[in-house]
């Protein structure tokens, strides 16, 4: 019986879940895909903090796989929450495409005036070194992102590089330093997330990369212990057990940051906490000037 997949629209969407098919199929697995709407794909002008952060790219698909008319999801490990429902698994985690963000503009990078971004993260470590950079809001697909660029309304955007790379575009602009430009946490990797069924499970984990994981996953023990989601601007980035991580206030004027060699999630989470316990305050004062609770 075949493996039912499901996946957002969006056509990078689509090339990742293609991916994961044809990963599958190398295997001998046959798979279906099957398309649902989130809310983050329905609901594109606000900013994601005002309507829920991270899971809006991700709730639709989860409570699929929960009511059993789908196996498992595809998705950009990013987009998922800190915090998963009762029942579901990450049962593979792909090899890591680049962790990079990448800043695609028209001239040059010295005139820049207007930079497109809806991430408080990308717009904080912009700040930090422009403070007069006017930073716009802006949602979206891949395809949207660029065609609001070529229309003028921004003098560059921000990206992930990985993104570009997998619905193979190349376009005008730099890849930014990962260790300079700390990426989100598990920015350029896909994961499956199935219901917890140990043969769906056992046939998934043939997709499982290990060094991956063990990044992603130490990443994940520092954002779980900063919390924050897409509300506070915050960077995490593993690579060979090497953690980087910051907090940021939301004007990008003050940062708390680490950097630590760390061999294994639970000493991740211990940097993590060091982490929270500096930059609480940059933490507090990002939800309460988005005008957020802690925890929702």
């Amino acid at each position: 019986m075949p493996v039912r997949i499901g996946t957002r629209g969006s056509r990078l969407a689509l090339a990742q879940t293609r991916t994961v098919v044809a990963k599958l199929a190398d295997l001998g697995i046959e798979a279906t895909t099957e398309i649902i709407a989130t809310q983050g794909d329905t609901t594109t002008q606000v900013p994601l903090h005002e309507i829920g952060g991270q899971g809006v790219f991700v709730r639709a698909l989860d409570d699929a796989i929960l009511a059993g008319s789908i196996d498992c999801a595809v998705h950009s490990m990013k987009d998922i929450p800190a915090h998963r429902p009762h029942g579901l698994v990450t049962a593979a985690i792909l090899e890591r495409d680049s962790p990079a963000d990448f800043i695609a503009y028209h001239d040059s990078i010295d005139a820049i005036a207007v930079l497109g971004t809806s991430s408080t993260r990308r717009r904080a470590q912009f700040l930090r070194h422009d403070p007069d950079l006017i930073v716009k809001d802006l949602r979206g697909n891949v395809d949207t992102r660029l065609r609001k660029l070529a229309e003028r309304d921004y003098d560059a955007i921000l990206l992930a590089e990985a993104g570009l790379q997998r619905l193979g575009l190349t376009i005008k602009g730099d890849r930014l330093n990962p260790a300079r430009f700390v990426p989100s946490p598990n920015q350029g990797t896909i994961a499956v997330v199935s219901r917890a069924d140990p043969s769906l499970q056992e046939v998934l984990s043939a997709l499982d990369h290990g060094k991956t994981r063990a990044d992603v996953m130490a990443e994940r023990a520092v954002m779980e212990e900063l919390g924050g989601g897409c509300f506070t601007p915050l960077g995490i980035f593993c690579k060979d057990c090497h953690l980087i991580a910051e907090v940021l206030s939301l004007d990008g004027q003050r940062t708390e940051r680490i950097e630590a060699e760390v061999q294994s999630a639970s000493e991740a989470r211990n940097q993590g906490r060091i982490l929270r316990e500096r930059a609480q305050d940059l933490i507090d004062d990002a939800y309460t000037r988005l005008g957020i609770t802690h925890g929702g």
